[in-house]
């Protein structure tokens, strides 16, 4: 569905990645890992439509996302790293700009938004200033603004930024649940132990080149992946993440028009 093909982004001739190739299909999850200054931010803006390579190109179904960048933007979701929102706007306000941008219809918007609103803890918050809130709410308000509209591929730049273990524990089970229902999602995160316990696949980076690219399981294999501990299931026993991951994916997939 999504494919990076050769892509390489230079500033004043210094390459910020480099030949950077993978392929993610529906119902994969990619981790894209490397330590800071790796390229993975630049790679990405070049995913999301913000920044042009210098060669190489980003395909969507088997076109150049440039070729018509509005139409892959409509069916993209876009999680960046930094929840840089309008904080004279309350959450609801927030979301309900985002749903009048997505086209979808009032009565729809506000049926989902209030769904998603309660199974992310925000609802009692809603009507607050996005200015009072703290970093992990502009998190979930940000996260939320990215599924609304039930996108195809998912972009998530850290998406755990913020996030207390619970809500943590519940989007990762969101994540592998949009996987089940044939959405290709990149992850990006400078932790591998977290990619690790959720991707198919990982692209390992490393000064803007890809070290390693295989399936989860085979890169475990090979000892680049340490194993993963349990130890914050336990902190979590009261949340049900299961079910209100379910939650979140139904409203997710309430059609939008």
């Amino acid at each position: 569905m999504l494919e990076a093909n050769c892509l390489t982004k230079t500033y004043s001739s210094i390459a910020a990645v480099r030949g950077v190739s993978f392929t993610i299909r529906p119902g994969d999850i990619l981790g894209y890992l490397g330590p800071n200054g790796a390229g993975k931010s630049t790679t990405v803006k070049m995913l999301a439509g913000l920044l042009e390579p210098t060669s190489g190109q980003v395909l969507y179904r088997g076109r150049n996302i440039n070729d018509d960048l509005v139409a892959y933007k409509a069916r993209l979701g876009y999680a960046p790293e930094e929840a840089n929102l309008y904080t004279f706007l309350t959450g609801w306000e927030y979301l309900e700009l985002v749903g009048t941008l997505r086209a979808i219809p009032r009565v729809r918007l506000k049926d989902k938004a209030e769904s998603m609103l309660r199974d992310f803890a925000m609802f009692p918050h809603r009507h607050s200033p996005i200015s009072s809130y703290s970093k992990g709410m502009r998190q979930r308000i940000m996260l939320i603004a990215a599924l609304l509209h039930d996108p195809e591929v998912l972009i998530l730049d850290e998406p755990f930024s913020g996030l207390d273990v619970s809500m943590a524990l519940v989007f990762r089970q969101v994540i592998r649940l949009l996987a089940q229902n044939g959405k290709a999602i990149f992850f990006c995160s400078p932790v591998l132990e977290v990619v690790e316990k959720i991707c198919t696949h990982l692209v390992l980076l490393r000064k803007g080149e890809v070290a390693a690219y295989d399936a989860t399981g085979e890169i475990r294999s090979q000892g680049l992946a340490p194993a993963l501990e349990d130890a914050f299931l336990q902190l979590t026993e009261h949340v049900d993440a299961d079910a209100l991951a379910a939650n979140i994916v139904a409203a997710v997939r309430v059609p939008c028009q």
